[in-house]
């Protein structure tokens, strides 16, 4: 009598094994011994999720560490509040690190509320670690690790990482102390680098000079975040060097994302008409029709995201109508406060391409899921 797994070949096996859990991997390795070679192949293991608080609880399972070879893309999920879980992120980071001639991509997203007074040294260290062991890391994100990451880690990312593609540090911090020096020798060290994320007051009229470099290879996607003190007092970045930017990489998207600490003046500097806006998300304490009615005359050609937090008014209403008519490009649009009929009905009409929108006519208890376009 054949096996169980005999009956499928081991590639459409790894194909169904790929989206299992951990717990769940394991136990189907103990099926067969088809069933073992499929669960124990590159191909399930090539990017891989794992969660910290509902599958490693403080242990690295032998079956796990026997596998971490394979894994090219990693994303780990942990609760830094949580001991246990916290735990098993630094044991594995550290295990990856002893061990990480094959990882390609490594992506930390943090989970619940960050501990009071927190500075995450253990986290860090584990992360510094594991950038000096995988020399052919080509993804780096940092966006969901909630503590503050400084020119340490940049530097080690930039001497250790030379084949990197993406580095995303533009995360949920208060304080920046990423400085534009360490970002320079970033982009030195990293002549692939494609894709970006910083705090604004990391990026400099040097960096986009140097983006902009004649031989500087093609440079996809900036994404800033401006939301600490630092960036509310950082330089103004002429509209001359974006314009430059924008010419030598015509197909470059900038992300913005404008918090409530920038005052109105900030808002204004960061602003600039030749920027190629992408994404925008306004959550400002301050005027946020004015930004709006700015995107809406500069950003038509490029604006495709749009996310809106701030008190329902009248003149916000006339400010998205009017973006509405004229970024047809949009694929979404999330307002998270009530807007009039007729701005459903403007997005509805001139967004042909409009994928997903949060747009409520009426209060509703939170939080509001956005409704997708049939």
């Amino acid at each position: 009598m054949a096996e169980p797994g005999e009956r499928l070949p081991e590639e459409v096996l790894a194909l169904i094994f790929r989206h299992l859990s951990l717990k769940d991997r394991a136990a189907a390795a103990r099926v067969c011994r088809a069933w073992a070679d499929a669960a124990n192949s590159s191909a399930v293991w090539h990017d891989t999720k794992i969660s910290c608080e509902c599958e490693l609880e403080g242990m690295l399972p032998p079956y796990l560490s026997a596998c971490l070879d394979h894994v090219h893309n990693l994303r780990l999920e942990f609760e830094p509040s949580r001991e246990p879980s916290r735990r098993a992120a630094i044991k594995l980071l550290m295990t990856l690190a002893d061990r990480a001639l094959g990882l390609r991509g490594l992506c930390l997203e943090c989970r619940g509320e960050k501990p009071l007074f927190d500075s995450g040294h253990d986290v860090l260290e584990a992360v510094h670690a594991v950038c000096g062991a995988a020399r052919e890391l080509r993804h780096l994100d940092l966006r969901r690790l909630p503590f503050t990451l400084d020119d340490a880690l940049v530097l080690r990312a930039a001497r250790s990482c030379p084949e990197l593609h993406s580095l995303f540090l533009d995360n949920s911090t208060l304080v920046d102390s990423v400085g534009p020096g360490s970002v320079l020798e970033l982009l030195g060290a990293c002549p692939r680098l494609r894709a970006l994320g910083l705090h604004l007051a990391s990026l400099s009229h040097a960096t986009l000079e140097v983006l902009a470099a004649p031989d500087r290879p093609p440079f996809a996607l900036l994404t800033l975040r401006c939301a600490c003190p630092e960036d509310a007092r950082a330089s103004p970045l002429p509209n001359e060097t974006w314009a430059a930017l924008r010419r030598r990489h015509p197909g470059l998207a900038v992300e913005l994302e404008l918090e409530p600490a920038l005052p109105a003046e900030s808002v204004t500097r960061i602003l600039q008409p030749a920027v190629p806006v992408a994404a925008l998300r306004l959550n400002l304490s301050g005027d946020t029709i004015g930004p709006v009615r700015f995107a809406a005359h500069h950003y038509a050609a490029t604006l495709r995201a749009l996310e809106v937090r701030a008190a329902a008014s009248a003149g916000l209403n006339a400010a998205l109508e009017e973006l509405a008519a004229r970024c047809a490009g949009l694929r979404e649009v999330h307002c998270f406060c009530v807007v009039s009929p007729s701005v459903l009905d403007a997005f509805r009409a001139h967004c042909p391409r409009l994928r997903n929108y949060t747009l409520k006519l009426t209060r509703e208890p939170h939080p509001w899921r956005p409704t997708p376009v049939a």
